[in-house]
């Protein structure tokens, strides 16, 4: 018995499975599943490749049929190109016809009524066939407008204007005539828009003018061809600006570059496509200028800091580029170098501004500054040797204001001189006079007390002792006498070589047309006034000092001229000046001895100085109205014989110390013989008379040729000098001898065999005043005395 069979007979007892029923159910049940699920995969793989079958035969087929429409397309074309000619060539046909017609029938004017009406026939068929050519050009027109063919549609209005003239058939308000306007007007407009476009090509922007310049609208097509060249334009310097930065000062150059050469091309398609109609190039050259004024709008927003030595040489640099430019241009009939410099002017004379500000302020501010600027050897050693006469400071400010003016000058190019070069000079010469108003204040004032001190303004250092304030002058002297020269020597370079340029008739393409040029002659004689006004102050302050430091019969003042006022008048066998000349001659000579250390090899400077201080204590004397005329005046009754003598020989002692010393000065002789005449007619005034009071003047001369030699040998008989203090006269007892060369006065000692009141016109000494020629000294200021 089966196990089937055993289950059926068992019905009722249902929790008894056999296990095998159980595997061969589900076994079956999983078999069956798993085959209908194979073959429902079978049918949809078959499917979806029938699927893709059916998509690729359906794509090859729509591309056929595209490729048959592009095809069928340019059949229509040519077809209506075909159409459009055979009936251009009918009416030309008709045209001929009826001319032959028309010639026949003025030449047979007698032909019938019937052959008059059938020739009425023939003329409106001609007039019908007219209108159908215009109206397939009507329809060239809306396919041509339809496609952007500009060209064709161009063609196809000329065609039919060109009909018109021949065939005028219909009048200004006939539909047809409205249609073609219309359609004209259409074109212009999408002309229009084609050509504000931003992505225009050259050749569409051509296309788009010789289009308009058809249609009659030449003022619109210049307009928006300028347009456009300045769209592209504005779109390439936007591509441009973001790298300004990577490179600040020559930036403008490749500007400029862009700017000019888009100019340039401009202008050269406005005359091919133009003409040289006066109208159009008037327009092209407004839209060069307002280039321009981009151009210089851009270099001043991207350029550096203006007061920043970058900011110089990026303008110079601009300035150099543009005129450059300029210059090419001109060839092409563009004149635009007098707009760019006015548009320029303003940022470079800012930017000069600013710089020299920083340069004051770099100058005059040594506080808080160690900066370490790199001068070149032959610049920083002329300031070099004052290091040790002076405070540190003084040279480091020298040496400043020269490494300034150089930075400055370094950063101009050659166009930039050429035009504002004047303005530069001009600028340096007031730095310089500032320089000198602060080296001024460094010198001590007459009669300088604590309080006085701390009311004065502060300065960063101060020239006490003679060889401080002498290396004050010499570094002074030295920048504007050597230094300066070679640094100012690139601009006064270009300067003359552009007027030996123009001497020689040479054209150069850019004249200078702003820059208010100074003469070098005058430009010099600028500088040498503040280095006067130095010059002067040192030798006001210096005199006043030992003037005003006296007391007794040492200070120069009227009463020691008047009887019964001092005994200083002392006339024996061999007379001497007064106390207080025989302390200025020590002075003075004490003053050329450090001088001789300090100025080493500038004997020049010492000559000039030392002439100015001798001026100075003249002058003082012949203006001095209150504390010397005025008690001199006043009591003309004391001024007796022998004081009239002493304050003669007093001038005439003075006129030999300045011959002695190698400087004699005319200033010094003019002014003393003004004092000699006013006080011998002081002396007439009281009653006396001149001519019996008075040896001749020899005698003062040789008398203080004399005193000069006494006070050099130390005699014995020299007049008590003790009070003079520091200031007593300096003996020298070197005795090398020197010889005279035939350009300059060397320095000569004093040998024993050779002291002769005779001989001391011509001689000079190693430690007296150094030489130099006395043609160099200038006319003396005005002097006041600050305590009258």
């Amino acid at each position: 018995m089966s196990s089937s069979d055993e289950e059926d007979e068992f019905p009722s007892i249902e929790s008894v499975t056999p296990q095998s029923k159980i595997d061969t159910i589900y076994q079956s049940k999983t078999e069956k599943g798993i085959r209908k699920l194979c073959f429902e995969l079978l049918d949809l793989k078959d499917a979806v490749e029938n699927l893709c079958g059916n998509t690729r035969t359906k794509y090859l087929a729509f591309l056929r049929l595209s490729e048959e429409v592009v095809e069928m397309e340019h059949e229509l074309n040519e077809l209506r190109k075909n159409i459009s000619g055979q009936g251009i060539l009918v009416q030309d046909l008709l045209s001929g016809v009826y001319h032959e017609l028309g010639e026949w029938s003025r030449a047979n004017p007698g032909l019938s009524n019937e052959q008059l009406k059938k020739d009425n026939e023939v003329d409106i068929l001609s007039s019908n066939k007219t209108e159908d050519v215009l109206k397939l050009h009507l329809e060239n027109i809306d396919i041509s407008l339809a496609e952007h063919k500009f060209e064709e549609a161009i063609v196809a209005v000329e065609a039919i204007e060109t009909e018109e003239k021949k065939y005028p058939l219909s009048n200004e308000s006939s539909p047809f005539k409205s249609a073609f306007l219309r359609r004209k007007s259409l074109l212009e407009n999408q002309l229009v828009e084609m050509a504000e476009q931003t992505l225009i090509n050259d050749t569409d922007l051509k296309t788009v003018v010789n289009g308009l310049l058809k249609l009659g609208k030449g003022s619109l097509a210049h307009q928006l061809f300028l347009k456009a060249k300045g769209s592209r334009l504005q779109k390439n310097i936007d591509v441009f600006l973001p790298s300004c930065s990577s490179y600040p000062e020559t930036f403008s150059a490749t500007l400029s570059n862009l700017i000019f050469s888009t100019i340039s091309s401009t202008t050269k398609e406005t005359s091919l496509i133009f003409g040289d109609d006066l109208v159009y190039n008037n327009r092209a050259v407004q839209w060069a200028e307002w280039q321009i004024e981009l151009f210089v709008r851009l270099v001043k927003e991207n350029a550096p800091s203006s007061e920043t030595v970058s900011a110089l040489r990026a303008a110079s640099i601009c300035v150099q580029a543009s005129l450059n430019h300029c210059s090419a241009l001109e060839s092409q009939g563009l004149k635009l170098s007098k707009v760019l410099l006015v548009l320029l002017q303003p940022y470079i004379e800012e930017v000069l501004e600013l710089n020299f500000r920083r340069a004051r302020k770099l100058v005059f501010d040594l506080s808080g500054n160690d900066e370490i600027l790199p001068l070149s050897p032959r610049l920083a050693s002329p300031l070099s040797t004052f290091a040790i006469s002076s405070d540190g400071l003084l040279v480091d400010s020298g040496t400043r204001f020269i490494f300034m003016v150089k930075d400055i000058v370094d950063q101009l190019t050659r166009l930039v001189i050429l035009h504002f070069g004047g303005n530069v000079l001009t600028r340096i010469l007031q730095l310089f006079d500032q320089y000198m108003d602060e080296l001024i204040k460094a010198l001590p004032e007459p009669s300088e007390d604590d309080s006085l001190v701390e009311l004065k303004e502060a300065v960063p250092f101060r020239t006490e002792t003679d060889s401080q304030q002498l290396a004050l002058l010499g570094t002074a002297f030295t920048i504007a006498d050597e230094l300066l020269p070679m640094v100012m020597s690139k601009i006064w370079n270009v300067l003359n070589e552009s007027k030996e340029a123009a001497g020689n008739g040479v054209n150069d393409n850019i004249a200078p047309l702003m820059n208010n040029m100074i003469d070098y002659k005058d430009w010099r004689k600028q500088l040498q006034h503040s280095l006067d006004k130095l010059r002067d102050d040192f030798c006001r302050q210096y005199v006043l000092n030992f003037i005003y430091s006296r007391d007794g019969p040492t200070r120069p003042d009227a009463h020691i001229y008047l009887s019964g006022e001092t005994d200083d008048l002392n006339w024996n066998s061999e007379p001497l000046p007064s106390l207080p000349f025989q302390a200025l001659f020590g002075k003075l000579q004490q003053l050329a001895t450090v001088a001789g250390d300090v100025l080493l090899g500038k004997e020049k400077i010492q000559k000039v100085l030392l002439a100015r201080l001798t001026e100075t204590v003249v002058l003082w004397l012949m203006s001095n109205e209150e504390d010397f005329w005025g008690v001199l005046e006043n009591q003309a009754s004391k001024l007796q014989p022998q004081g009239l003598q002493q304050l003669i020989l007093d001038m005439h002692f003075t006129v030999e110390i300045a011959r002695y010393a190698g400087y004699p000065s005319r200033n010094v002789q003019q002014m003393a013989s003004s004092i000699i005449a006013r006080a011998i007619r002081t002396f007439s005034g009281g009653g006396l008379n001149q001519q019996s009071a008075l040896p001749e003047d020899e005698w003062f001369v040789e008398t203080a040729k004399a005193a000069i030699n006494k006070l050099l040998m130390g005699g014995e008989d020299v007049s008590d000098t003790s009070e003079i203090d520091e200031d007593h006269i300096i003996l020298h007892d070197d005795e090398d001898e020197l010889h005279d060369d035939e350009d300059e006065l060397h320095d000569e000692v004093i040998s024993d065999s050779d002291r002769s009141p005779s001989s001391l016109s011509t001689i000079t000494t190693s430690e007296s005043f150094a030489s130099a020629e006395s043609q160099m000294l200038d006319s003396l200021s005005d002097f006041t005395d600050p305590d009258s």
